[in-house]
């Protein structure tokens, strides 16, 4: 492989997943999956096939879907997580088998309670156990920023002996700093005798809001894989962001000596897809996808981009996809306009039916809101692509009475595994009448822990874009819902995140395993 090639390696469904209320459906990976595929991302990690049956039909539908991306299925440095994935993977066009284990000297002591000899014989065992399933196989050294760099070469020099094609550098808590995190990667292909054979990778975590910037450090220093996620999802603080590291690299060429395969017209459309899904907003000034990466205020700046762009700007909108966000759709626009438009979104109908259903609601849509944007229609596509999730709860009617002076009240009808209910209630205002009104026929026992409200697009005929978190019993739950009307808007969220609540639990996030 030639060295100015870097490998874009994509865990949003893995990794991006852990963080807590961004759990997906097997549906919701695949379409994820898709919309990476179509940003021509080189590997798509699909989760952690031994965590849940959940888990592993999620990854092995991505692996039977995807034909242009690598498919990627993580395990622990064990038979039955490794035999697990193999299993996942076995249909995929092109599989993956990414296996870890930590080798710090907090990890092996506290966690693992193995000597660094028993770790490196369990590492090499993995990878020759993983080279039974494919050839292509990574290994990660968890926690490999807080490892000493000679046990690390020793590590490295056995599983690339062992067959291991990728090695992959975490910083796993997110505690290197860029100077020092490059330092690290040049020492280690330096060093390494055989690292020629095999492609070095980093995956950092945010911790400090470094992970980007020790990502490009990387880079600068030999590594030719990153490890990222859509928008930066991801546990704590989240993973190194995908569109700030290939764009930066692609901004920056006179600096970083590589290019990537990524369409980046893409990324903004895969952003917002990842954001409906999981129920976590982009902020406004995210750098790439938030809505004010290229709004100048500023009378000075404004000024000066009118009179030429690239004084106030380094890249174009559209070179990240936001020229192409502006599709006007309304009440006259028919089906295959529609049908047309959602499919340069990246959905496909698969029958004519679930075009109707979809369509249905978007001529209700137009009737209360007079122009929709694309914004409207992927928010569409997320509340219509529901199939796993039974709405025992649905939303009949609601009434709110919000007066000045007065405290408000809020009146509905529910059907509760299909009988209609009465509640009614008061609150401090109309959101907490309606949310107390819901709980007097529910009572779920769950507590609030989150409510975000968004517009969807600008004006006051905007849709709301509302998103709930649950925690019960340990568990978290995300629940969302969109409407012209913002109250109504926040009994549909609410309602959603109940309806996720009555399900049963179909996966545990993996923690101990992050890498």
């Amino acid at each position: 492989m030639s060295n100015d090639k870097l490998i874009i390696f994509d865990t949003t469904l893995r990794d991006g997943e852990q963080s807590p209320g961004a759990s997906m459906t097997k549906d919701e990976k695949v379409r994820i999956a898709k919309s990476l595929e179509k940003l021509r991302v080189d590997v798509i990690e699909a989760g952690f096939p031994i965590a849940s049956v959940g888990d592993f039909e999620a990854v092995k539908a991505v692996a039977e879907t995807i034909t242009d991306s690598t498919v990627c299925g993580l395990a622990r440095a064990l038979d039955s997580d490794i035999d697990r994935a193999g299993e996942a993977l076995k249909n995929a066009n092109s599989g993956r088998i990414h296996t870890f284990i930590a080798t710090s000297p907090i990890h092996m002591q506290h966690k693992l309670r193995m000597s660094p000899d028993q770790v490196v014989e369990q590492a090499v065992y993995a990878v020759k156990r993983a080279r039974n399933f494919t050839d292509n196989v990574e290994f990660s050294a968890e926690d490999a920023g807080r490892s000493e760099i000679d046990f690390l070469c020793r590590v490295f020099e056995a599983v690339i002996d062992a067959g291991a094609t990728t090695i992959n550098v975490p910083d796993t808590v997110g505690y290197a700093m860029p100077w020092q995190f490059g330092e690290t990667i040049k020492q280690l292909i330096e060093r390494v005798p055989n690292a020629d054979k095999a492609i070095f990778s980093v995956h950092c975590h945010n911790d400090l809001g470094l992970a980007v910037a020790n990502s490009l450090a990387a880079v600068q220093n030999g590594a030719r894989q990153v490890e990222c996620t859509i928008n930066g999802l991801g546990e704590r603080a989240g993973n190194a962001s995908l569109e700030e590291l290939v764009m930066a690299v692609r901004t920056r060429h006179d600096v970083y000596d590589c290019e990537t395969n990524i369409d980046t017209t893409q990324i903004v459309t895969c952003s917002k897809l990842v954001s409906n899904i999981t129920g976590f907003a982009v902020q406004p000034n995210k750098a790439i996808v938030g809505a004010n990466a290229f709004a100048h205020e500023s009378g000075i700046h404004q000024d000066g981009v009118l009179k030429s762009r690239e004084t106030y700007e380094i890249m174009r909108a559209q070179d990240v996809g936001w020229s192409h966000n502006r599709m006007v759709l309304g009440k006259h626009s028919g089906r295959n306009a529609f049908r047309t438009r959602l499919e340069e979104l990246g959905h496909k109908f698969d029958t004519e039916a679930e075009l109707n259903i979809v369509f249905s609601r978007f001529k209700d849509l137009a009737d209360k809101k007079h122009e929709i944007f694309d914004e409207d229609l992927q928010v569409l596509m997320s509340e219509s692509s529901g199939e796993a999730l039974q709405e025992r709860i649905k939303l009949i009617s609601l009434k709110v009475c919000s007066e000045t002076g007065e405290t408000p009240t809020a009146e509905l009808v529910l059907s509760v595994d299909d009988e209609e209910v009465n509640g009614s209630s008061i609150g401090s205002g109309p959101v907490d009448a309606a949310y107390k009104a819901i709980e007097s026929i529910v009572d779920s026992g769950a507590h609030l822990q989150l409510y975000s409200v968004n517009n969807i697009t600008s004006g006051t005929d905007a849709q709301g874009d509302v998103t709930v978190r649950f925690e019960k019993d340990g568990r978290i739950i995300n629940g969302s819902g969109a409407d012209t009307d913002i109250v109504i808007a926040s009994a549909k969220a609410y309602i959603n995140g109940l309806n996720r609540l009555l399900e049963p639990e179909v996966r545990e996030h993996p923690q101990a395993a992050d890498v």
